[in-house]
């Protein structure tokens, strides 16, 4: 059986001016390449509601898993919440849990439990919560789409809780195999191995250190025995 598909939504402004690099994304993909969920999709969109909430149709319909970061923290322009009740046609409003998670860690820090904090206790009808051991504010998970913070050490942690209830498949495995050639030389190798192994995925990645031209060859498959006899082949038919 194939393994189950996702994709991960960015949402943020920061993100698409260039004032924040999104760390996110690279944490993300390999944590679902070891739980054996493969990562088909990512987009990135601004803090825009109808195009949230349409990515969040398009993708929730198209894929097992959808991952979302950024947008749930306590100031206006945090409006992933909300976008996520309108996707599913439901309701939003602060829940009872979500709010005694967030007064408990208020009271233990001595931080005011104000109407701003208050907006990250608002969750979709439905919803189940996400911890969030970092921080406090849960993130929740309503459908298949799975709803996290943009701070990378929080968005960490829930990633953890939510990759402990879902069923993975076969974990990704690979190899690299360094050639200093062009890609123009090796390519008729490359297009004749990746048809006799048409189970694996070979990828092609050149680089140019101290005038030398090569690339890297990555073979990626779920079946490590024939990753290596693959590899095994390209080096030999490489005269490596």
């Amino acid at each position: 059986m194939s393994n189950p598909t996702a994709a991960m939504l960015v949402i943020g402004d920061e993100i698409l001016s260039g004032r924040t690099r999104d760390a996110n994304m690279y944490y993300l993909a390999g944590e679902l390449t070891k739980h054996g969920i493969d990562l088909k999709e990512v987009r990135v969109i601004s803090d825009d509601a109808t195009a949230i909430v349409a990515a969040v149709k398009s993708l929730s319909a198209g894929y097992d898993h959808v991952f979302t970061s950024g947008g749930i923290g306590p100031t206006h322009d945090d409006i992933t919440a909300d976008c996520i009740a309108r996707a599913f046609d439901v309701a939003i409003d602060v829940r009872d849990d979500a709010r005694a998670i967030l007064a408990a860690h208020y009271a233990t820090t001595g931080t005011e439990m104000n109407a701003a904090r208050l907006r990250m206790a608002r969750i979709p009808d439905g919803a189940e919560l996400i911890e969030n051991p970092v921080s406090a504010a849960p993130g929740f998970t309503l459908g298949n789409v799975h709803v996290m913070a943009g701070v990378p050490l929080v968005f960490q942690a829930m990633v953890a809780s939510v990759l402990a209830t879902l069923v993975g498949g076969q974990p990704l495995l690979s190899q690299t195999l360094r050639v200093d050639r062009g890609e123009g030389e090796i390519a008729a190798t490359l297009s004749a191995l990746a048809e006799k192994y048409s189970d694996l995925s070979i990828g092609c990645y050149p680089f140019q250190n101290n005038g030398v031209f090569g690339a890297n060859v990555v073979l990626r498959g779920a079946d490590g025995a024939r990753i290596d006899a693959a590899t095994t082949e390209l080096a030999r038919d490489l005269g490596l």
